[in-house]
């Protein structure tokens, strides 16, 4: 007979697991949270949810630049890509409520999203506010910008193909009519300075020459160079005459007595001529009237060359004032931004949104997920306690 006391203790057979009230109570929160929901969600996106449509553009901006006859002799001549800040100016403005607004008045916005009535979600409702048609456009409407290329995609929503295709056509005619005036105001800017410059230009000139006009008429002396230039003729002549004068003089007394007649004729003409070349040369000092001005001539020399200075300093300036604006025309007319679409507005034959495998599945995972991190939360605080 066995010794009792190497008999091994056989533990009694444990009962059948009991379902617990927190077990009930997770169960019930997997149901009410997980889902309750999940049913809703798919009972509303395949039996309340309508049917979208998309429709596809993309365009990016392009400045093309006409070349000139010389560039074209030298075989130069690109077209190349439009600057990143237009892409980008463009980008906003789709995202815009100015476009929004636009687009409502021209396609009636509210009434194209207020198609699917009884949809809560995807519908736009009625008497909404600009600010609500602006957040649903951003959510109808998906935009993709590459800014190292400038390219430019847009997806548009709506509850009909036409709908779609007839809001993104609005999209490309609106961008490519704000990049028209982003031209026009880029050749306007262009030229304004060029414009005012040739004015400023054209005004000085013509102050320079009414200045050089007025100086003539009141000294009757068109050019006073070419008149000192005479009376230093007419001076050096008398030089001469004088100085033939003196050794005439020189000559008589030599060979004839004091009392000749002709030495006091000789005598006479020297005097005169003296008195001449005096009078000739105060008119090259201070306070010696010339003219009907009563000026001497270095004050209307210096006068004078200062209003030739002016008068050549304005014709420089305005020669290259007309060169700067001629330059900013032709830049202008040379240099041309336009939208150039690469996919045309579509028009879909079949519904592809909203996808609702993908919603379901994500509307799946995250109350999944909420509802698992809600009971390790749970348990974590209550096993602290």
């Amino acid at each position: 007979m066995p010794d009792a006391s190497v008999l091994s203790v056989v533990p009694a057979p444990s009962g059948a697991a009991k379902v617990k009230r927190r077990h009930r109570w997770i169960a019930g929160s997997f149901l009410l949270f997980v889902v309750l929901p999940f049913l809703v969600s798919a009972v509303y996106l395949y039996a309340v949810a309508r049917d979208q449509y998309a429709s596809t553009v993309g365009f990016s901006v392009r400045t093309e630049d006409f070349a000139s006859g010389l560039e074209l002799l030298g075989g130069v001549a690109e077209i190349s890509g439009g600057t990143s800040s237009d892409a980008d100016i463009l980008y906003e403005y789709i995202q815009s409520q100015e476009l929004v607004q636009t687009l409502d008045q021209r396609l009636d916005l509210r009434g194209l999203y207020g198609k699917a009535t009884g949809d809560p979600v995807f519908a736009f409702p009625e008497g909404g506010s600009i600010e609500d048609l602006v957040n649903h456009w951003s959510r109808m409407t998906h935009i993709a910008y590459d800014s190292s290329t400038g390219l430019i995609e847009v997806r548009a929503l709506a509850f009909t193909a036409e709908d779609a295709q007839a809001i993104a056509s609005a999209v490309l005619e609106e961008s490519s009519t704000l990049v028209n005036e982003l031209s026009a105001i880029a050749r306007l800017d262009a030229t304004r300075f060029a414009q005012e410059e040739l004015d400023r230009a054209v005004e000085r000139l013509k102050v320079s020459r009414e200045r050089l006009t007025e100086f003539r008429s009141r000294t009757q002396i068109v050019d006073p160079t070419a008149d000192i230039a005479g009376q230093m003729g007419l001076l050096n002549t008398l030089q001469v005459q004088l100085a033939e004068a003196y050794i005439q003089i020189d000559l008589l007394r030599g060979s004839t007595v004091e009392s000749d007649p002709r030495i006091a004729q000789s005598e006479a003409r020297i005097a005169v001529i003296e008195a001449r070349i005096a009078e000739e040369r105060r008119k090259f000092g201070v306070g010696a009237a010339v003219g009907d001005g009563g000026e001497d001539y270095a004050t209307l020399i210096s006068e004078f060359e200062r209003l030739l200075v002016d008068r050549e300093f304005g014709e420089q300036a305005y020669v290259a004032a007309l060169a700067a604006y001629d330059a900013a025309l032709a830049e202008a007319r040379r240099q041309s931004r336009y939208l150039a679409p690469y996919i045309r507005p579509t028009l879909a034959e079949s519904s592809q949104f909203p996808e609702r495998l993908t919603l379901l599945a994500l509307v799946g995972l995250f109350l999944s997920t909420g509802w698992a991190i809600a009971v390790l939360i749970y348990y974590s605080l209550r096993d602290r306690r």
